[in-house]
């Protein structure tokens, strides 16, 4: 049962009550076998957009209730758990440092790098991106390619409710250390983020560009973000923004363009 429309048919029913059918706990594994080799996705771009597909979540979230957890060791580490952890990185293509973990049911494209850093079950690593060191990327985040994910940062996931969107960074985003990025925000293509912006779907973003408020929740294409603050709307006290502060140009592409030296070798 690979076809993805009697997949979400049995994992729909399965949600609704049949969590002890033997078909609907095979749809559970072949789902999460096909996230975890990229041929499925919990969201991805089309024409009119991002779109979210509710019944992977649901998938991911129904092994969660008939799993069971087990020992498990790597090396001198161990732990009890029902997920368990991606290997083969050789054969992969993708550049895995000591301290990296990465759970069963994530993908991570050839020619990323990880650091030591947690990706976890659901979400999506395009090639080319680092992710640096002590940062998480969340359950069903999807990254993209070529990114830069800094020291420390934090990319939020989502499984429920289920048909909210994970958040999503679109290609060749860079984000500063110590930045969260959670609730569904889009981050899109060629975005920079400075060190410490705190973004959630209802962080006042203003555009110093133009002098005027855009809407929550989005970064707009190739915009170049810093933390700050805007005058509440009763002119009592300020809260806490990001400041759009300008667009990418050649000293930034400079700035933040990503070191292939650290890529070599896959």
């Amino acid at each position: 049962m690979n076809d993805p429309v009697q997949l979400k048919a049995c994992i729909d029913a399965a949600w609704e009550g049949g969590i002890d059918d033997p078909d609907a706990r095979e749809a559970v594994l072949t789902t999460l076998n096909l996230l975890d080799r990229g041929f499925l996705r919990t969201a991805e771009k089309t024409a009119g957009g991002w779109v979210v597909h509710a019944w992977v979540k649901k998938a991911v979230l129904l092994s969660f209730r008939f799993g069971v957890s087990v020992e498990m060791t790597a090396g001198p580490l161990e732990w009890f758990d029902k997920v368990h952890l991606k290997s083969g990185w050789k054969d992969a293509g993708v550049r895995c440092v000591p301290g990296a973990v990465v759970r069963h049911g994530a993908f991570v494209e050839p020619g990323a790098v990880l650091m030591p850093c947690f990706v976890n079950i659901g979400a999506r690593v395009g090639g080319g991106t680092l992710v640096d060191t002590w940062a998480t990327v969340g359950s069903c985040a999807q990254v993209g390619r070529d990114c830069h994910i800094s020291g420390g940062v934090g990319i939020g996931g989502v499984l429920e409710p289920v048909q909210a969107a994970p958040v999503i960074l679109e290609d060749n985003v860079f984000v500063g250390a110590r930045s969260e990025i959670v609730e569904g925000v889009i981050v899109e293509e060629g975005a920079v983020l400075a060190m410490g912006c705190y973004i959630g779907a209802s962080t006042r973003l203003y555009d110093a560009t133009t002098g005027r408020e855009l809407p929550p929740g989005r970064i707009p294409s190739r915009a170049v973000c810093v933390p700050g603050s805007l005058p509440a709307r009763d002119g009592t006290h300020s809260t806490y923004a990001i400041i759009l502060k300008k667009y990418r140009d050649a000293r930034t592409d400079a700035r933040t363009a990503l070191n292939a030296i650290l890529r070599e070798g896959g």
